[in-house]
């Protein structure tokens, strides 16, 4: 990388920085709030801020984070923009050029690239579990305030209009100032349903359009072909997904009314846009019969779908007289009138599905190309073709997640209510429950009756798979996800779905059964698993109805906290290892849906590494991701930075299924990853085992805010237990990076690699070799180091003093900061430079932010003090401390950019 483009990239960040404040700075003035522009521009650590109220300062920090976080979006994407023009379209990392680079080097044909770009799918899933406290308001507000920071770089505007661009941020930072960040009241499941919905029905429509666009012209700009890359058929497929609504692992409010709810909005959304762009094209498609050939193929059509349609049909190609090609868009129009009313029995006044009205769209695509109309085809049809190809009339696939001891209770209610009451499905043996199920799965009488209750958990595992098989007796398949079988431990967790399936009559349909595999011995034992169940006699029997393929879930959150970093990244390597050949073994496509989250230890990080870091052959052409939390606006909220996403995720599962040929045999050191593995889970778990842990860590974190916080609809814990195998991942990341402990993502890898060191030597320098060859070695120790990075010892001690024991203070302080030391000092070696050579960007961003932090953490350890003081003595005055926490913790996400 160019160092002066980098340094002129800061540089431009700083001055940035100057003129916002500037802005920021005035505004307060215009209402009256002098002293807290005065305070945040002449900050150090030594400032007093009397006079100023805590709440001030915690809001004003917060929206300055938010800038800051605005400014260097803006930085990176000119950043890029001014490397791409030095270096060429081919150096951007994970970028379409690179990945087009690399195939040509190779020798590559076009025609080989374009079946690849095709047949890959790429499908982002939206999820709430929200780090991400964000009112919609304020969302919309920072989107705005981008749009004129980017105006304002505007060279050619005058003085007169550059002020006016000033006075327009002024005005938006009062407005911000004055509505506050942050739910008042916890979100409930609305809410969240409704974010996510905005993101689908109106961000990504746009980003979907760009990342074509950026596909064609880095296409173009390697020279190549421009004939072979013109039609959505030589484009990535793109499917998008949503748990909110059909996720309820340990989520009581999403009810089988919820999951039939959120079905028919995402219906009722797709369907109007795609509604508009017909409307659009409609009032664009202008051809006259009178200067351009009307093939005799459309006029029959026409004339065909005006006699179904009736009196509207006649009327809809009277509107428009000696346009033919405007004709048929009308009647489509009117077919979609018909499809979004519901209420036509006759499927030839209505589109069935979305594939029916491809064809249409098709169809007039090919008539334009046929009358030499190719550009007017390629600008008018294609944008909608896509929309119809990507979103279908179900906008995403609404995923079905429930426990597997759920399943278990349900199952366990329905035998005792339908035979003896002292049937316990959930104590039985592997054997009895696998007789049991094949048996009751090979039957042809069913068990269950409508009209009988079983009990709560199984009247609602039956209601919801009622739900699915109604919506898909109505409208079909497409919009219903994956049923993923959260924490799958064996092959009954599987054919308990089956038996759901078998008693709502949904076995004969496509919709997939998912085993999620999450902690470290789960995913030890998924590929015997898995085995067993491609082999099980319904599973084969499905096969063609799932198209020779199966979806395999991997966690992140729980693999984490369940052995540490080191050993979790490491398992999930096997693991998919093992899962991508138990597929092959059976002839069936295994892909992997990864549940990531926000932060590092929690499987974030860039797309383009995260997929170069994956197995050989792990990829099978599609990718299915979760997008969580506050990891949704930070990602896609930005139109630029959404499509550089985008790009990352399909030039990188293309680049997978179709890579560059090594005829060199690469010799991995494996074994010493199984060690290191090995010792670091050790040492992870002497820590979190260790009988005073529980204490160090209520205490020395703010997990007894977050347990009450109102970021949410889920409950923090699954059942409430207070034990730390019940505490979601979430949580349990959150509150040690808001402690700038983030030891989720290093502890136990120091220890391991001083003992490597120690011990054999030449296998550590071996793994230091191995680092620019292996991309998941290096791949696993930036991702650590960059952990360690924002972590901070000074404030970790200050947390730890909240401890009120001072020997178990001492005992885990000790242990985190001595193997903070070490995995840092050892990643660093491994790396072979400098940390502040190679990660100053990573650097500049903390540093521009954290006399703030500093600030804001001393805020937070003298009201979490107070508060649990006041909570000890039921002092109502807690509930006003809690909320001065909880606007605290909001400020301090943002100025950690990911902390979930």
């Amino acid at each position: 990388m160019d160092t002066t483009i980098n340094i002129k990239g800061f540089d431009k960040i700083l001055d940035d920085k100057k003129n916002i404040l500037s802005c920021f700075k005035e505004m307060l003035s215009n209402i009256e709030e002098n002293n807290i522009g005065t305070f945040i521009e002449s900050l150090n650590e030594n400032n007093e801020y009397s006079g100023i109220s805590d709440e001030k300062i915690i809001q004003s920090f917060g929206i300055y984070f938010q800038l800051m976080n605005l400014i260097e979006e803006n930085g990176a994407i000119q950043f890029n923009r001014q490397f791409e023009k030095t270096f060429g379209i081919s150096a951007i990392r994970g970028s379409w050029g690179e990945t087009f680079k690399l195939w040509n080097e190779q020798g590559i044909e076009q025609d080989k690239m374009i079946s690849t770009i095709a047949s890959i799918n790429i499908c982002p899933v939206l999820t709430a579990h929200p780090t991400e406290a964000k009112r919609v308001t304020i969302l919309e507000l920072h989107r705005q305030l981008y749009l004129l920071l980017v105006q304002n770089e505007n060279s050619t505007y005058s003085q007169s209009e550059k002020n006016i661009i000033r006075d327009k941020i002024i005005s938006l930072l009062e407005r911000w100032w004055r509505t506050g960040e942050i739910y008042l009241e916890k979100p409930d499941l609305r809410d969240e349903r409704a974010n996510v919905v905005h993101y689908l029905s109106t961000i990504f429509p746009l980003i979907l359009e760009a990342s074509d666009l950026k596909l064609k012209y880095s296409w173009l700009e390697m020279g190549f072909d421009p004939q072979k890359l013109k039609h959505i058929e030589h484009f990535p497929k793109y499917t998008f997904g949503s748990w909110v609504g059909g996720d309820r692992d340990g989520h009581p409010f999403v009810t089988p009314q919820i999951t039939k709810d959120t079905l028919l909005i995402h219906r009722k959304e797709s369907l109007n846009i795609i509604y508009n762009q017909v409307l659009k094209l409609g009032a664009e498609l202008s051809l006259s019969s009178k200067h351009n050939p009307t093939p005799e193929v459309l006029t029959t059509i026409i004339a065909k779908y005006a006699q179904l349609l009736g009196e509207k049909g006649t009327k809809a190609i009277n509107r428009n007289p000696y346009e033919p090609w405007r004709q048929f868009v009308n009647l489509i129009e009117l077919k979609l009138e018909n499809t979004i009313s519901g209420t036509f029995s006759d499927s030839k006044l209505f589109y069935r599905s979305s594939h029916e009205l491809q064809k249409d769209l098709k169809f007039i695509r090919e008539l334009l190309i046929e009358i030499k109309a190719d550009k007017i085809a390629e600008s008018l049809i294609f944008p909608l073709e896509r929309i119809v190809q990507c979103f279908g009339f179900h906008l995403a696939k609404l995923d079905i997640r429930q426990n597997s001891e759920y399943y278990e209770k349900a199952i366990t209610q329905i035998l005792q209510k339908s035979t003896l009451a002292a049937t316990d499905f959930q104590n039985w043996d592997e054997d009895t429950r696998l007789t049991f199920l094949n048996n009751a799965i090979n039957s042809p009488e069913l068990l269950t009756n409508i009209t009988i209750s079983y009990g709560d958990e199984a009247d609602n595992v039956l209601d919801y798979f009622r739900v699915l098989r109604d919506h898909n007796i109505l409208y079909g398949s497409e919009g219903i996800g994956s049923l993923i079988v959260s924490m799958t431990r064996s092959l009954s967790d599987l054919l308990m779905v089956y038996f759901f399936m078998k008693e709502t009559q949904l076995l004969g349909t496509d919709l997939l059964v998912v085993p999620l595999f999450e902690t470290i011995e789960d995913l030890d034992n998924g590929a015997s698993i898995l085995d067993k169940f491609l082999q099980h006699p319904m599973t084969r029997k499905r096969k063609l109805l799932v198209q020779d393929s199966q979806e395999v879930m991997v966690g992140y959150s729980d693999s984490n906290k369940d052995g540490g970093v080191l050993a979790s990244k490491w398992n999930l390597y096997k693991a998919e290892t093992a899962l991508t050949e138990v597929g092959r073994k059976h002839d069936i496509k295994v892909f992997f849906f990864h549940g990531r989250g926000g932060t590092i230890s929690r499987g974030g990080g860039k797309y383009h590494r995260f997929i170069e870091g994956k197995p050989p052959g792990s990829v099978n052409g599609k990718i299915k991701l979760t997008i969580q939390g506050e990891s949704i606006s930070q990602q896609f909220g930005n139109l630029l930075t959404g499509t550089y996403n985008l790009e990352m995720l399909a030039s990188g599962v293309a680049l997978h299924t179709l890579p560059p040929t090594d005829t060199k045999k690469q010799d991995y050191p494996i074994k010493t990853l199984e060690w290191l593995s090995d010792k670091s889970m050790r040492h992870y778990k002497n820590l979190i085992n260790d009988k005073d842990f529980m204490q160090f860590y209520s205490e020395a974190t703010p997990i007894d805010i977050l347990e009450q916080s109102k970021i949410g609809s889920r409950p923090a814990r699954r059942t409430g237990k207070r034990e730390l195998k019940d505490l979601r991942a979430i949580p349990w990341v959150f509150s040690w990076n808001l402690s700038r402990f983030t030891l989720t993502g290093w502890y136990g890898v120091g220890a391991a690699l001083k003992e490597l060191k120690e011990q054999d030597n030449d296998s550590f320098e071996e793994l230091k070799k191995s680092i620019a060859s292996w991309p998941f070695l290096r791949y696993l120790f930036i991702q650590t180091e960059t952990n360690l990075l924002i972590a901070n010892t000074e404030i970790m001690k200050m947390y730890a003093d909240l401890v009120t024991d001072e020997k178990i203070k001492s005992k885990f302080l000790n242990l985190i900061l001595s193997d903070y030391e070490e995995s840092k000092l050892n990643i660093e070696y491994l790396l072979g430079e400098s940390v502040n050579v190679r990660r100053t960007g990573q650097l500049n961003t903390l540093n521009i932010r954290e006399k703030e932090l500093k600030v804001l953490h001393k805020l937070q350890i003298d009201s979490i003090k107070k508060w649990r003081k006041l909570k000890e003595e039921n002092d109502p005055q807690s509930d006003q401390m809690l909320l001065k926490l909880l606007h605290i913790i909001n400020s301090l996400s943002g100025g950690l950019g990911s902390t979930g």
